[in-house]
């Protein structure tokens, strides 16, 4: 038996998550703050800890973390929740990835360093075959470049299937893919004047996984070459805070995955934990087991 089941490749941050009972304000305008909570941010470190909910081991690794109080908290936090951090790097002198969230019942809005980070000198883990040979399956963001290229690689190398979210579909970490997944924000940064049919036939077309294309509220789309494309509307929920929504969606997509379930299967469960992550706050730490999950989609609510 491997040591883990997922190797999550990618963003860490902590947050400050402010949840705001009005709309967010517009310019010279004031919001209230309801709540505000300590939580955590970055695609891999939330999908992380959502599967950890859901009874999945993962090995975390990718960008420094600050060695500050900051720093320090947000690694107590991963480790109430069982995740290996035997990789992460405490980096004196850098103030680790951070970000402001101000979320609302439609809307979230985020302040943070991401450009920061991603712009100057590597501040993130290169990536190890021999961490990656240990999963059963990878989950793997685009963000950094050759290192995000480098685990794909290696996830193909190996024979691990790998999931990853965001990137071009000429890209291999989509091409290669065991299935990948596009949320509206990138699409619509992406490729704006491109219709979600044809872009969906694109990314198909390429494929040798499962391709996902999410719509917030709307029809998610999913399918693989050579088969007509399904969808699924995604479960009525009175969102509270959305942050997080697609981190979790991607968690229910893998732990389908490591279950062998069926492409229906696994979208509709990936559907639930995403719906109740938003209908929680915060929403990913206090993210659903797998048997809450299970009363969710029978109806127990």
């Amino acid at each position: 038996m491997k040591p883990f089941q997922v190797y999550a490749y990618g963003v860490i941050a902590s947050s400050e998550l402010h949840l705001l009972s009005m709309a967010f304000p517009s310019p010279d305008s004031y919001a209230e703050i309801a709540e505000s909570h300590f939580m955590t941010g970055g695609e891999a470190l939330n999908s992380a800890i959502v599967l950890s909910r859901l009874g999945v081991s993962v090995q975390l690794d990718g960008n420094w973390i600050g060695a500050t109080p900051i720093g320090e908290r947000l690694l107590a936090t991963i480790a109430r929740y069982g995740i290996d951090t035997q990789r992460l790097r405490v980096e004196p002198g850098f103030a680790g990835v951070r970000e402001i969230v101000f979320s609302d019942e439609r809307t979230r809005t985020i302040f943070g360093n991401y450009v920061d980070l991603l712009s100057t000198t590597r501040k993130w883990n290169i990536p190890r075959k021999d961490d990656l040979a240990k999963a059963r399956l990878v989950c793997v963001d685009p963000p950094f470049q050759a290192e995000s290229a480098l685990v794909g690689a290696y996830a193909v190398e190996l024979g691990v299937p790998f999931v990853s979210i965001d990137c071009p579909y000429d890209q291999a970490l989509a091409s290669s893919a065991a299935a990948v997944i596009i949320s509206g924000e990138f699409r619509n940064r992406a490729y704006p004047q491109v219709a979600l049919p044809e872009l969906f036939a694109a990314y198909q077309q390429r494929a040798q996984g499962l391709v996902v294309l999410t719509v917030g509220d709307e029809a998610i789309l999913y399918g693989r070459k050579g088969a007509p494309s399904k969808q699924f509307k995604p479960y009525a929920v009175n969102v509270i805070d959305s942050a997080g929504a697609g981190d979790s969606f991607r968690a229910g997509v893998i732990y389908g995955m490591l279950q062998q379930w069926s492409d229906e299967q696994t979208i509709q469960y990936a559907a639930a934990v995403a719906g109740m992550v938003c209908a929680s706050f915060p929403g990913v730490l206090n993210s659903p087991t797998h048997a809450e999950v299970m009363r969710f989609m029978q109806g127990e609510r």
